[in-house]
C-alpha cells in the first residue's frame, strides 16, 4: 500500500482512522510532564499522542507517531518494513545490473520512473500561510524533556543547508537547544553534511543560510535520518518512499528550498565567524545525558507556518523509545545495500539496547579463513557503521533477531584470545565511554563455528536438536497429551 500523505495532518487522520492515535484534551506542560507521559506510553507499546492543550502555547503537539512497527510502516506507506526493503532491493539490483551491462529497454522506463520523485517547486505553500518577521521561539511548545537538560530542545527538526560550491541541498536531523526568543544551538557533528558545509562557508568568509522544517509527510521526516550515500538527495529519497514528488518552496528570507507542506519553517543563518556557544546537557538516545559541548549558533530571522499548525516532537532516552522504530526501519531498508557491498552478509540486527550505533549483530556465510575479519573491517569502513562499538558475528543459520540464541552462541562459541577482535577508529560524538572524544576502540566478536580453516584443532560439536520425524509425530499427538 503506497500512500503519500499530503502533510503531517494527513498522517494524523490516517493514524486516527486505524485506531493508532489518542487525543489528550487535558492541559499538559511541555516542561518534563509531556515527556513522562510519552515515555510511559511508548514503553508500553501505546498509541501516537496528540496533546490538544499545551501550557504556554496555542499549538497542539504530536508525539510517538513513529512509536511502533505498524506506525513506522504506515509512515513509509507499506504493509511492513520487509516489504518496503524488498521493493528497494529490486531497485538496487536493477541499478547494479546496469553497471555490468546496460539494458536499454529497462533503462528508460526506470529513468522516467525516477523523474517522478524529483522535488517539484511551487509558489503557493501551506507552510507560508502565516509569516512572522519578528520571530519568538517561546510561542512554540518546545519540550524540555529531562530534568538535567540544558533547556528546551527541538527534537524533530529537518535542518536544510546548501553546499556553497555545488549548490546541492542537504536535509539532516540535528537537535537544537533554544537559547532565547530567536537563537538556538546547531548540534551537527563533525561527520555530518551540515558541519561539512559550515566549514566551507567559514573558509569562504560567508554567512550560511539555514532553514528548519518542522512536521510534514512522515516519509520526509524519516528521510532526514536515513544514512544515504553522499550525493543522494534526502528529498528525492522521500519522493521515492512516498511515491510522489516532494513539493518545495523558496524561503521568504533566503534562497533555500523547503518542504512546502511543512507545519513550520524556521528561516535564518549561522555565522561561521561567530564564537561557538555551549550546548547541552541533553538526555540522549543512549539513555545517558550527552555532555555540554561547543556548537554554532542558529539565528532565526523569520518563522512561517500553516494555519492551525501542529508541532511535532519526540523524546529520546533509555531504550526502547520512539526513535528505536525509526532505526529499525533503517536496519531493514538499508540491509539490501549492505548485502551488495558485503556479499556474505545474510542478516542484520541493530538491537534497541544498543542505541543504533553501539551494537550490531550480523550473520554471514563463512567460506574461507579470515572472513570474519574481512567483514568487520568492511563494515567499520562504511559510512555511519564506523561508529559501531561492537559487532557480533554469527553463522548464516542463526536468527540474529533472537537475542537469546545469539547470546547462547556468544557465551559458548568464543575463545577470548582468538575471537575478540579490537579495532581503533572513529566513534560517535555521543559515546561517553572512550577515553578520547570521538575516537576509541571497537570490538568484534566472532561467535561462528570454528574448524581447521580457523586454526581450530579440535572437533566442533553439533547443536542438540530433535529429528523432524519425532517433532511431527509429537505435534500430531499433541492434543492427546492434554498439554
Amino acid at each position: 500500500m503506497r500512500m503519500a500523505y499530503e502533510n503531517l495532518q494527513g498522517f494524523i487522520r490516517a493514524l486516527e482512522k486505524k485506531g493508532e492515535l489518542k487525543r489528550i484534551a487535558a492541559e499538559v506542560d511541555p516542561f518534563l510532564e509531556m515527556t513522562e507521559i510519552a515515555d510511559r506510553v511508548c514503553k508500553n507499546h501505546g498509541p501516537a499522542l496528540l496533546f490538544e492543550r499545551v501550557k504556554g502555547s496555542d499549538f497542539p503537539v504530536l508525539m510517538n507517531a513513529f512509536g511502533s512497527e505498524r506506525r513506522m510502516a504506515m509512515a513509509l506507506g507499506c504493509e511492513n518494513l520487509d516489504a518496503k526493503a524488498a521493493e528497494l532491493k529490486d531497485l538496487i539490483d536493477w541499478a547494479f545490473s546496469q553497471a555490468r551491462k546496460i539494458d536499454i529497454p529497462s533503462f528508460f522506463p526506470k529513468m522516467k520512473w525516477a523523474r517522478l520523485f524529483l522535488p517539484h517547486r511551487t509558489t503557493r505553500a501551506q507552510c507560508q500561510e502565516i509569516i512572522n518577521h519578528d520571530p519568538d521561539l517561546s510561542a512554540l511548545p518546545v519540550l524540555t524533556c529531562w530534568p538535567g537538560d540544558g533547556g528546551p530542545f527541538f527534537t524533530l527538526p529537518l535542518v536544510i543547508t546548501r553546499d556553497p560550491e555545488t549548490g546541492a541541498q542537504n536535509m539532516g536531523m540535528y537537535r537544537m537547544q533554544v537559547y532565547d526568543k530567536n537563537t538556538t544551538g546547531m548540534h551537527w557533528h563533525h561527520h555530518k553534511d551540515g558541519a561539512h558545509y559550515f566549514a566551507k562557508y567559514k573558509k569562504r568568509g560567508e554567512r550560511m543560510s539555514v532553514a528548519v522544517a518542522l512536521g510534514d509527510d512522515p516519509a520526509i521526516t524519516y528521510a532526514a535520518t536515513a544514512p544515504l550515500p553522499e550525493g543522494i538527495s534526502e528529498l528525492f529519497f522521500a519522493g521515492y518512499l512516498r511515491g510522489k514528488p516532494v513539493e518545495t518552496v523558496r524561503c521568504v528570507t533566503n534562497e533555500l528550498e523547503v518542504p512546502a507542506n511543512a507545519e513550520f519553517i524556521l528561516e535564518g543563518y549561522v555565522d561561521p565567524h561567530e564564537p561557538l556557544r555551549t550546548e547541552g546537557p541533553f538526555g540522549d538516545h543512549t539513555g545517558y545525558y550527552s555532555l555540554r559541548d561547543e556548537y554554532p549558533v542558529f539565528h532565526v530571522t523569520c518563522i512561517t507556518h500553516k494555519k492551525n499548525a501542529v508541532y511535532p516532537a519526540t523524546v529520546v532516552g533509555k531504550p526502547p523509545m520512539e526513535d528505536c522504530y525509526m532505526a529499525k526501519a533503517t536496519e531493514r531498508l538499508f540491509l539490501p545495500l549492505l548485502k551488495l557491498l558485503v556479499p556474505e552478509l545474510v542478516d542484520l540486527n541493530l538491537p534497541l539496547e544498543g542505541a543504533f550505533h553501539n551494537c550490531a549483530i550480523i550473520s554471514i556465510e563463512k567460506r574461507y579463513p579470515g572472513q570474519v575479519h574481512k567483514v568487520l573491517n568492511a563494515l567499520w569502513g562504511m559510512g555511519q557503521m564506523m561508529y559501531t562499538k561492537m559487532i557480533i558475528v554469527v553463522d548464516h543459520d542463526i536468527d540474529v533477531q533472537n537475542l537469546s540464541t545469539v547470546m547462547w552462541k556468544v557465551f559458548n562459541n568464543i575463545d577470548a584470545r582468538r575471537d575478540l577482535i579490537l579495532s581503533d577508529g572513529p566513534l560517535d560524538a555521543l559515546d561517553h565511554a572512550s577515553p578520547r572524544a570521538r575516537f576509541g576502540t571497537r570490538l568484534g566478536i566472532d561467535a561462528t563455528r570454528k574448524g581447521p580453516m580457523d586454526g581450530h584443532e579440535r572437533e566442533w560439536p553439533d547443536d542438540i536438536g530433535m529429528t523432524d520425524e519425532i517433532k511431527q509425530r509429537v505435534s500430531e499427538r499433541w492434543k492427546e497429551f492434554g498439554l
